[in-house]
This record gives structure tokens, C-alpha cells and sequence, in this order.
């Protein structure tokens, strides 16, 4: 199942719209991301999964392919923990993606699944 997750970027001084793309398969479980992720993004794949098994839910046993759009801009910092973990939820079926499709998300997890400030949100929000 397919989920999108507005989220945003910062390039500079200006804030960006990022689609954060979750698809669900069946396959090899592996979780990619992809849209020229930085390092701190890729390494956010263990700490979505962590923060999704330590509020209690099981990390979905799936090929788990995220992309960031627009894929030519380059993806940096932790602000997209958060996107991706609700879109995962919401491919799961755990989330509602009607309600999620009314709001913008930016955030980093830790492995306990709070969140942590980011940097640059208000040319995020401005945009």
C-alpha cells in the first residue's frame, strides 16, 4: 500500500516541499530510501524501526520502499524520522491516511519513539 506524507526541506534559507512516498510489498524485507538521501536520512531507517517497535507495534515484515520527491534535490538532516514513520504507520493501516493527509510532518525520533527538535523549521512552515 502506498501512503504520502507532506513533509519539507531546507535548501539554504528557503523551505521546500518534500513528499515523503511509503510503499508497502511483499518481497525481501529491507526498508530503501531513496530521492538523494543524505547519510543522517539514510541512517534514519534504524531509528524509525526502533522507535515503531518500542511503542509496542511490530515492524512490518515487508519490502519497505521510500521515496523523497522531489529526487534532485539532496535530503539532509534528521527532520524526515517522523514523515516516514507515519507513513509506515498509515501503510499498515495503523494510522488514517485521510487524517494525516491534513497536516505537514517534520520531525526527529529516538528509539523510544519521542521526538526531538530539528533545525529549520520555520522556512518549512513559511512555505
Amino acid at each position: 500500500m502506498l501512503s504520502i506524507i507532506t513533509s519539507g526541506g531546507v535548501l539554504g534559507i528557503d523551505g521546500y516541499k518534500v513528499d515523503v512516498e511509503v510503499n508497502l510489498s511483499n518481497g525481501l524485507p529491507q526498508l530503501l530510501v531513496v530521492g538523494l538521501p543524505d547519510a543522517a536520512v539514510k541512517e534514519s531507517r534504524e531509528r524509525v524501526k526502533s522507535a515503531i517497535s518500542n511503542i509496542g507495534l511490530k515492524f512490518p515484515n515487508k519490502k519497505i520502499i521510500i521515496n523523497l520527491a522531489p529526487a534532485d534535490i539532496l535530503k539532509q538532516g534528521t527532520l524526515y524520522d517522523l514523515p516516514i514513520s507515519i507513513g509506515i504507520l498509515s501503510s499498515m493501516g495503523v494510522v488514517d491516511i485521510q487524517k494525516v493527509n491534513e497536516f505537514a510532518f517534520i520531525g526527529e525520533l529516538d528509539l523510544n519513539g519521542d521526538l526531538r527538535a530539528v533545525k529549520g523549521v520555520l522556512p518549512i512552515a513559511l512555505k
